[in-house]
């Protein structure tokens, strides 16, 4: 299956459990892209809170072959980088997302 996540929150209890998902799928072989929308592109910069290691599940999400995207227009307007594991990416990208994938989730 082909699993899409789109993280547009920067609650980092959300977008943890937004990458867990996504770690789950792709260590039982699914394929998974996540889409940082809105707010979520924030989370590429979360600190662990002591509860809600986003940076963690991060690195771990592209470790195991996830492919992350960040939206250029959100990042632009928050004052953000492109990081090399997580390129500035367009609408255009996250519609091929939904089109391409079985699956597409919302957080």
């Amino acid at each position: 299956m082909k699993l899409g996540i789109i993280i547009q929150t920067n609650n980092p209890e959300k977008a943890w459990n937004g990458l867990r998902l996504g770690i789950t799928a792709l260590k039982v072989g699914h394929i998974v892209k996540a889409f940082l929308l809105s707010e979520g592109v924030e989370v590429v910069s979360m600190k662990d809170d002591g509860h809600f290691d986003v940076a963690e599940k991060l690195k771990e999400f592209v470790s195991l072959k996830g492919e992350l995207m960040t939206c250029g227009t959100c990042l632009k307007i928050r004052q953000g980088l492109e990081t090399e594991n997580c390129p500035i990416s367009t609408m255009n990208d996250l519609l091929l997302l939904v089109e391409e994938c079985d699956r597409v989730i919302s957080v």
